[in-house]
């Protein structure tokens, strides 16, 4: 069975209505909880909030559907996770099977309030809030306040009071392998709202079981199941169909590839509103089981240059290397290999536009974060119980032995690559990150 973390909540997710004004308030969970004082985290109005309910809504069914699942753990409903500070909002959320990952970004000309205090927090949205956000009319003006507000959804007819709900670890996973991968993805297209809307109509029907290619011929994106040397590799196109409903609303969107065709992102415009939408590279892969946040882990990091972080960096703000060395007194060098780290933990978030992390708190115990990768711990267990053997360093070239059970695995790293005898590797070649022994021989080398 799924490990899971239960939880309620102080209070519920709300829709108040008050005259011609709607007040949304978001209720919220987080094991490291601060005490700050401020009432909430953001209070004000937004200025696209018929654009921004129709993407709350879509980021609603994303998060309630799965791909590779059966039906009893659908019926499962998940929470988005929702970062304020910086002058903007953040909404986060994945599919039951974790593997398509939806952000919505407010930009700062798209909110006029007051940002009092930043913090990220797990948000509910239940079926009563979908409804409601699906009633906002176009221009009509809403109060947008995230916060502690301990309240539920109320109408003229009814109160809506949110119960216990469990939350997959698969997600805090899935949160450090898509910054990995948004971080090392390209800019590859940008199509109009006409070259965008024609691509749409062109997908195949019904799910879609082999690979799909998008293509672009002219000025003409299409979608093709014949590979070419140029296309943009695709598993599992029905996914995108989650999109279809925002298209009307889009100014243009932009295409960003995997440079191992290990996801590919879809990033729509819409004035002061971006929605991304990455997919994972089958659609049995979630991104929490991709392994890419293993490299990151490999160095320690001391307890006390994560509470340094976490006392130089606001929420949603960009990660600045060289501020933080200063901050945290922290050596230049040591500080340049510390990104992907935080990434790995989910404390750093990435802007495919700004080509930037941001830094964001997630609402869990850094200690639950470390213990989510069997790989890693399976590695270091290796190196403790001395089975793993230096044979030669030489140049650019590291051989080893790892001892397993009944055989003797040979890891070869050299000149940024790595090979292994082990079943692990000879079945992924690496692209599902690496294995339990190619780690613990990177881990003792010092790599």
């Amino acid at each position: 069975m799924e490990d899971t973390l239960t939880y309620s909540y102080a209070g519920s997710s709300s829709l108040l209505k008050r005259g011609a004004l709607e007040e949304l308030f978001l209720s919220k969970y987080s094991e490291v909880q601060k005490n700050t004082g401020a009432p909430c985290f953001f209070w004000g109005s937004v200025s696209q909030p018929f654009i921004l309910a129709r993407c709350l809504i879509t980021l609603s069914n994303i998060v309630k559907a799965g791909f590779n699942l059966p039906p009893f753990q659908m019926a499962l409903i998940k929470d988005p996770i929702v970062t304020v500070g910086n002058e903007r909002l953040r909404f986060e959320g994945f599919s039951h099977c974790a593997g398509v990952y939806a952000r919505i970004d407010v930009l700062p000309g798209g909110l006029d309030g007051a940002f009092l205090e930043n913090g990220t927090i797990n948000v509910d949205f239940n079926q009563s809030m979908i409804t409601a956000l699906g009633s906002i009319r176009p221009y009509e003006k809403i109060i947008l306040s995230i916060g502690e507000k301990e309240v539920g959804l109320y109408t003229e007819k009814k109160k809506i009071i949110e119960r216990k709900v469990p939350l997959p670890e698969k997600w805090i996973k899935g949160l450090g392998t898509v910054q990995v991968y948004l971080s090392e993805s390209e800019e590859l297209y940008t199509f109009n709202k006409i070259q965008a809307q024609q691509l749409f109509r062109g997908m195949p029907k019904g799910v879609v079981k082999c690979d799909y290619f998008l293509i672009v011929r002219g000025n003409k994106p299409t979608f093709s199941p014949v590979q070419s040397a140029d296309g943009v590799c695709i598993g599992g196109l029905h996914r995108l169909r989650l999109l279809e409903s925002l298209l009307p609303y889009t100014d243009y969107m932009k295409v960003f590839g995997h440079p191992k065709r290990q996801s590919v992102t879809w990033q729509l415009y819409m004035g002061n509103i971006t929605f991304s939408f990455s997919l994972s590279r089958e659609i049995w892969r979630g991104f929490s089981s991709e392994g890419a946040v293993l490299e990151g882990l490999i160095n320690d990091v001391p307890d006390e240059w994560i509470d340094a972080l976490d006392k130089y960096a606001h929420a949603n703000q960009s990660f600045n290397k060289i501020m933080m060395a200063v901050e945290g007194n922290i050596n230049l060098e040591k500080a340049e290999n510390l990104t992907a780290r935080l990434a790995a933990m989910g404390l750093l978030g990435y802007d495919v536009d700004t080509r930037e992390f941001f830094y964001r708190r997630l609402p869990f115990k850094l200690s639950r974060v470390l213990e989510l990768n069997p790989r890693m711990k399976n590695a270091e267990k290796l190196i403790e119980e001395g089975k793993v053997e230096i044979v030669s360093i030489k140049n650019e070239r590291i051989e080893a032995r790892v001892e397993g059970t009944d055989v003797q695995h040979t890891i070869i790293l050299e000149e940024g690559k790595e090979r292994c005898t082990c079943e692990w590797f000879i079945k992924y070649q690496g692209e599902r990150g690496p294995c339990k022994h190619v780690l613990a021989v990177k881990k003792l080398a010092g790599n």
